[in-house]
């Protein structure tokens, strides 16, 4: 009987002890669980905050180059269209007689073939670093607007008859090049046009 009463209390102690401890044990889980929530809440507001900064940032710095950028780029495109009107054939035979007067008098017209296509070399080698500001779309227009008027030119000196003046092969090359339509370089210039309004 002494027995069975000794176990009873000691089970009883025990009981208690076991509810302390579990009692201790959740709570200091629950401390600690309600400390993780505030430092992961602190830390989400923190983050957010500096999420928000550093897009707030990259939006200025974007917009501060892009005011910077954007007139380089319209100058680019500026240069790019004088170019390709500059190398039209009408152009640049009207260039061609404000500089050399006399050249549609003493000129052959393999000569001024020659001055063509030298000027359309030439005003494309001094624009090529534009090429970075413009699509590499509009830049392969530009290329090919160069070598369609080049094989123009050489085209219609070939159907000049070889005692021809060069008044002849410049009204040839005026009038064939009048009614092509859409040539190369229109389409080049276009395009460009079309560019340059999306970046304004």
């Amino acid at each position: 009987m002494l027995a069975r009463l000794h176990m009873c209390n000691f089970c009883c102690k025990f009981a208690r002890k076991f509810d302390v401890n579990t009692f201790m044990t959740t709570t200091i889980l629950l401390i600690i669980l309600a400390v993780a929530v505030v430092i992961f809440g602190f830390w989400l507001i923190q983050y957010s905050t500096f999420r928000n900064e550093e897009k707030k940032r990259q939006w200025e710095l974007k917009r501060e180059s892009q005011k910077t950028i954007s007139p380089i780029r319209l100058r680019a495109y500026e240069r790019l269209a004088l170019l390709l009107e500059r190398t039209k054939p009408e152009h640049m035979l009207m260039e061609l007689q404000q500089k050399e007067p006399d050249a549609f008098r003493t000129w052959t017209v393999m000569q001024v073939q020659q001055y063509l296509l030298q000027t359309i070399r030439a005003e494309f080698d001094h624009n090529q670093s534009q090429q970075v500001y413009v699509s590499e779309e509009v830049w392969d227009l530009l290329i090919n607007a160069r070598d369609q008027t080049a094989a123009f030119v050489i085209s219609i000196a070939s159907q000049i008859p070889p005692q021809a003046d060069v008044q002849t092969y410049a009204k040839a090359l005026i009038t064939a090049y009048a009614s092509n339509g859409v040539t190369p370089t229109d389409k080049a210039l276009e395009e460009l046009k079309n560019e340059a309004k999306s970046i304004m």
